[in-house]
């Protein structure tokens, strides 16, 4: 004789397979949070680099001036 598992056998698999989808949707939800985070953090990092370079930067073109500004003074006197 066959064997034929039982009505509670088949419930019990069916919400196995929920559970498990449930699960890895969780999952997928949260590596997508993660992944944003990560970007979130990336651009705001990126974007201090970046000001910190632009005022490196003016810095040293204001040096530069200063510096071209006493050439010129010398050159003029």
């Amino acid at each position: 004789m066959a064997f034929t598992p039982s009505k509670d056998h088949k419930r019990r698999e069916r919400e196995q397979k929920k559970l498990d989808k449930r699960i890895a949707r969780d999952d997928e939800k949260a590596a997508k949070l993660d992944a944003d985070r990560d970007a979130a953090a990336a651009a705001i990092l990126a974007a201090a680099k970046q000001a910190e370079e632009d005022a490196l930067a003016r810095i040293e073109a204001d040096f530069e001036a200063e510096l071209e500004a006493e050439r010129m003074t010398k050159i003029a006197c």
